[in-house]
């Protein structure tokens, strides 16, 4: 950058540490309320984090309800129902309890809340609306970074794309960190989270909108990642792993939202928008070979991730590249697209989308359909 003007604001308080959950019912109050709407999904139902979380804020006479309508891709039909249900609760704080998917759909949920007269069709004109409800976050994966920024990604379902729902009020006033909730993952989920968690790293420190804060977060994000994710999926019940990598993965968020990201996402959004594949695994796709795609414009932003990921000196380029080959192989993530449910005839549409989609705009090369479609024939 240069030697201009720059404002960087505060992401959210952060709560950090093994056993943070247990003080939520503290932060309800702190956010001047005594009533909290639990945004969730059936798994952690089933998993029994939702019900301890409920258990929680009941002991201290917290009145709560909990809502676990909320799909792996959330869609815009979900976000209304959510926010119907929100406002017949009434006034109270959001908690966001979940991997990316309950923290994005709770950040629409609780800006619908506040304006009654939008539905998240509406995603596109919603950044002038009313404030909506405070929100806490808690995530219980170490990948999406959603608790750094006040916007979600959902499905449109009709028009078949993601869209981005947010507003400055529904960005977490306070980001809830606790590892021990994350003990439980399986492997597959740590290494797909993890996976979007080091991407969030690579893409913020190549973005058009990199900044110097933005890269001391990523680099320190990168080497975190880059050092306990393979622990974690080894041994997901490695308490210092799973406390090091979602810091990590915090940290990763606190740089996208200040940088943006690029084409890995945009190609990604696309993929898991026409097949439902997890986020993450759709990122590894193709995430080597964006990574060469941008060699000419992100050089020095190479070697930055090349040195945070411990690879010896070189090529940023080559070197970054072996380093996530190295790291992404125990994992068993990167897949060819056709073992996603990618046709060939798809990679067309899947190349206008990606070019279309706004987070492309911040890759440091602009990548033409024909160019997006060619690197998607390559790993199909």
């Amino acid at each position: 950058m240069t030697a201009g003007r720059l404002t960087i604001e505060p992401t959210c308080r952060v709560e950090f540490g093994a056993g943070a959950v247990d003080d939520l019912p503290r932060f309800v109050t702190e956010l001047g309320h005594q009533r909290a709407l639990v945004v969730t999904d059936r798994g952690l139902q089933t998993a029994g984090i939702a019900p301890r979380v409920g258990k929680i804020l009941h002991a201290a006479g917290i009145e709560h309800e909990i809502h676990d309508d909320i799909s792996a891709n959330p869609s815009t039909a979900e976000i209304d129902r959510g926010a119907a249900r929100a406002r017949a609760f009434g006034r109270a704080v959001v908690i966001a309890l979940g991997g990316g998917s309950p923290l994005d759909a709770a950040k629409g949920i609780a800006l619908l809340a506040g304006n009654p007269d939008a539905a998240a069709a509406d995603a596109d004109r919603l950044w002038d609306a009313a404030d909506g409800l405070p929100v806490i976050a808690v995530p219980t994966t170490s990948g999406t970074g959603a608790e750094t920024n006040g916007f979600g990604v959902i499905e449109d379902t009709c028009a078949k794309r993601k869209v981005y729902i947010g507003h400055p009020s529904v960005r977490p006033r306070i980001a809830v960190l606790d590892p021990e909730l994350t003990l439980g993952l399986p492997s597959r989920v740590t290494a797909a989270t993890g996976v979007d968690a080091l991407v969030h790293g690579i893409e913020s420190l190549a973005s058009r909108g990199a900044n110097p804060m933005s890269a001391a977060f990523a680099r320190h994000a990168v080497t975190l990642i880059g050092q306990w994710l393979p622990v974690a999926h080894r041994d997901g019940s490695d308490l210092e792993a799973r406390a090091q990598l979602m810091f990590g993965a915090h940290l990763a968020g606190q740089a996208l939202t200040l940088s943006g990201l690029g084409l890995v996402h945009g190609i990604g959004h696309a993929i898991t928008a026409r097949t439902g594949t997890p986020h993450g695994v759709a990122l590894a796709a193709v995430l080597e070979e964006v990574i060469a795609f941008n060699a000419p414009a992100a050089a020095a932003a190479h070697e930055q991730a090349a040195r945070a990921l411990g690879a010896s000196e070189g090529d940023g380029t080559a070197a970054t590249i072996a380093a996530v080959r190295e790291l992404s192989g125990p994992l068993d993530v990167k897949k060819p697209l056709r073992q996603l449910g990618v046709e060939r005839n798809l990679l067309p549409e899947l190349a206008r989308a990606a070019v279309a989609d706004p987070v492309t705009r911040n890759n440091p090369r602009t990548p033409s359909e024909t160019e997006v479609r060619e690197l998607l024939a390559e790993v199909y």
